[in-house]
């Protein structure tokens, strides 16, 4: 951005530019060619109705670009600089992008309409040869003319012409503010339909958009005057001022624009002569075409000061993907770094534009452009007012429910207008933000835009949850498991089970433990780690919560652990050990950290790994003693929530009940009014008693049928870590992987 901040250097422009460039550009072509047929066919009120919704959507628009402004160091590009340093390059140059092609088209769009100022020749010709001119022959050369003029001139140039074409329309609009109705047509009923002032009583809502949308580009022209920002000489006073100044007066001309020609024409009239206005004003024949060819000319000239502009700054930022295509667009000429590369190839896009287009077409196409633009505007003041970072601190200040208010209602005409255009427009976004990304993959992107809202938003939500802890205690039960090992790069089978239970219905933290002192070193260290891991989980997916911990021992790490408050905003409401089958050291290790975690009223699980793969298709086996009342939901909600990963998509639920001689359908029933009472997708069929021989052990059973299951949970309870752990945990171990699961307290299936 070297060549931008040179131009800002050297350039000197207050604010009349801003504020003439701006206005210029809103009584443009549509207050002239359309705002007559536009009463004629929605009344008084209609277009008034239009000319409030579009500046209900302008005036935050302008509000945030004067925000924004205020806030940051503004270079050239205007609209594309703000949006750029607001979002990161990435949206930036993809809002900027269209926002150019909006800009560029309407210098088509304008240059079009000014032929429209020579209709009397055209129908003279017409008349007198037999055959109409197309516009072209006025509208090529003319835009031709204009090109030569920028090319050799400057934006001096430019900036002086658009005060003698303002002279010329304030002009116009005074003689026609002084001008007296038509009188109407003598002859009967045609007298009737002649009569002026008679648009006050009707409202034709059926148009109401497809008439926004021609008229809507009369209101675009507010923000023209910020592309010029790289040629201010104080951005943060000029825009806020010359752009809320230009905004103000295009919304006072055109409402009375619209009673004077409400009062002043009939319907039929208004909806016959698209210069309407040359037979209301005082020598509106002479001074009406004459304005509209002088707010035609000034709307095209403040289009091509400023398209250039933005393409430059595009293409100063490397946005396009190829290294020649942004050299030679950012080269400029002149101590002030005109555009001169980059006018050349915005007159080129125009002439095509000129060639092709229509009126009432290209102003369709115009408003949803703009309209996705201001949408952005809006959407970047709103975001910055709720994420509250401690740089934003315009100088000027909106309010929230504005900007909120602006980016709501900008999508909503968009769809109100045309659905098909919108989805469209929104497509074009998506394609060059895809484009832009693919080329610029280290810059700042979708995730960063949100990240202060995205901050607020969670501190938010965990202050409320926690100050209604007491009412989701009531609640249906769900996981908050954390967990914490040093093993993580050694064997990674507890990282896929927290997966697993955060996927969907749960949440889940884990911790790599790094023994030691916290210190400069050990600090070091963890960052590493956390970046490996969390690079890991990139690959893999997946909404596991990965963070490191430094304590002296596993004791104290375990303490931290389960103290720490959850990212979910829920309390922790689980603990999850994990040990190798091949080293029962690592066992012992856990056991006489059990009651620690107990003593937080935790539940326990405590995960044993095996040598063999994860064996997903072969299904979750569930393990239920009729005499372990408390740890069966746990198991059966656990397994559930398992299941709702995609690694087990082809996999099922099976359920095994060990029992004794005679209980054998009274287990049955209960456990099946259970999973029918919880909805769980279980089947009957997946439910098997195991029917225990006398001498036969309950590990036995479950070795017989679970050798080569893909995750086997079993329930334990609390004697058994005061007694026998060991030899309990030990039984298993001819089995694959294992979750031994214990309850703080009985979970109820709802």
């Amino acid at each position: 951005m070297e060549q931008a901040k040179t131009q800002n250097n050297n350039s000197g422009f207050g604010v009349a530019p801003v504020y003439f460039t701006a206005i210029s550009t809103i009584l443009g072509a549509v207050l002239f060619l359309r705002f007559g047929y536009a009463v004629g066919t929605l009344g008084f009120w209609g277009t008034i109705g239009i000319i409030l919704l579009g500046h209900l959507i302008t005036i935050p628009t302008a509000l945030a670009i004067s925000e924004i402004a205020t806030n940051t160091r503004v270079e050239g590009g205007g609209e594309y600089f703000i949006i750029s340093r607001s979002f990161g390059l990435k949206i930036g140059s993809t809002i900027g992008i269209t926002l150019y092609f909006s800009q560029i088209i309407s210098v088509a769009f304008y240059t079009i309409a000014f032929t429209e100022a020579f209709a009397p020749f055209f129908d003279w010709f017409a008349g007198r040869y037999g055959f109409m001119l197309p516009r072209q022959v006025v509208s090529v050369p003319a835009l031709l003319i204009l090109a030569l003029l920028i090319l050799g001139k400057g934006a001096d140039s430019g900036v002086k012409m658009l005060y003698a074409v303002n002279i010329i329309l304030f002009l116009a609009l005074l003689l026609f503010f002084a001008g007296n109705p038509i009188e109407p047509e003598a002859g009967g009923d045609l007298t009737r339909i002649r009569i002026p002032g008679n648009n006050f009583g009707f409202f034709n809502r059926e148009n109401f958009f497809i008439m926004f949308a021609i008229c809507f580009p009369a209101f675009t022209g507010m923000t023209a005057g910020v592309g010029l920002s790289g040629d201010l000489k104080n951005p943060g006073k000029s825009i806020p001022l010359g752009t809320m100044g230009g905004t103000v007066t295009g919304l006072l001309v055109y409402i009375l624009v619209v009673w004077k020609l409400s009062v002043s024409a009939s319907q039929a009239d208004l909806l016959e002569d698209q210069l309407i206005m040359s037979r209301i004003a005082v020598y509106g024949l002479i001074v009406i075409p004459f304005g509209l060819a002088a707010c035609t000319s000034s709307s095209a000239l403040g289009s091509i000061l400023v398209a250039p502009r933005t393409l430059q700054a595009l293409a100063n930022d490397g946005s396009f993907p190829f290294v020649r295509i942004n050299n030679f667009l950012a080269k400029g000429k002149g101590k002030n770094n005109e555009p001169y590369n980059a006018t050349l190839a915005s007159f080129f896009v125009a002439l095509f534009f000129v060639l092709l287009g229509s009126i009432d077409t290209v102003a369709g196409i115009i408003s949803m452009f703009f309209l996705i633009t201001y949408g952005s505007l809006c959407l970047i003041s709103f975001l910055n007012h709720f994420g509250s970072p401690p740089s934003y601190r315009p100088r000027f200040k909106s309010k929230w429910y504005f900007s909120l208010g602006g980016f709501i209602l900008s999508v909503w005409v968009m769809f109100m207008i045309n659905p098909l255009y919108t989805v469209l427009s929104y497509v074009v976004l998506v394609i060059i933000y895809l484009i832009i990304e693919h080329y610029n993959k280290d810059e700042k992107g979708l995730v960063d835009i949100f990240e202060g809202s995205l901050f607020q938003l969670n501190r938010r939500l965990r202050v409320f949850m926690q100050k209604h802890q007491s009412m989701l205690e009531n609640e249906e039960w769900r996981p908050s498991a954390i967990c914490i090992s040093p093993n993580s790069f050694e064997r990674d089978k507890v990282l896929e089970l927290m997966k697993w239970i955060s996927h969907l219905h749960g949440f889940g933290t884990y911790f790599h433990f790094i023994e030691g002192y916290y210190s400069k070193q050990t600090y070091r260290k963890s960052r590493d780690v956390l970046r490996l891991l969390i690079e890991s989980q990139k690959e893999q997916g997946g909404a596991l919560y990965i963070d490191t911990m430094i304590s002296p021992s596993y004791t104290s790490a375990i303490a931290q652990v389960i103290q720490t408050p959850s990212i979910s905003g829920m309390e922790n409401n689980m603990v999850v050990f994990e040990f190798d089958k091949n080293h029962p050291d690592e066992l012992e290790r856990i056991l006489d950290k059990i009651n620690l975690a107990r003593a937080g009223n935790f539940d326990i699980c405590i995960f044993a790994g095996s040598t063999y793969p994860i064996r997903n298709k072969n299904g979750i086996h569930v393990w239920i003693r009729e005499t372990d009342e408390k740890n069966t939901n746990l198991m059966i909600l656990l397994g559930y929530i398992i299941m709702a990963h995609p690694d087990w998509r082809k996999s099922r639920i099976k359920i095994f009940i060990t029992s004794t001689r005679g209980k054998k359908e009274v287990v049955k029933e209960d456990l099946q009014e259970r999973i029918a009472g919880g909805r769980l997708p279980i089947t009957l069929a997946n439910i098997e008693i195991v029917m225990l021989s006398e001498g036969q052990t309950v590990s036995n059973a479950v070795v017989t049928h679970s050798k080569y299951a893909g995750l086997t949970l079993i329930g334990f309870r609390e004697e058994i870590i005061k007694h026998d752990a060991m030899s309990f945990f030990a039984d298993f171990n001819e089995i694959g992987d294992i979750l031994f699961v214990n309850a703080a307290q009985s979970k109820l299936i709802i």
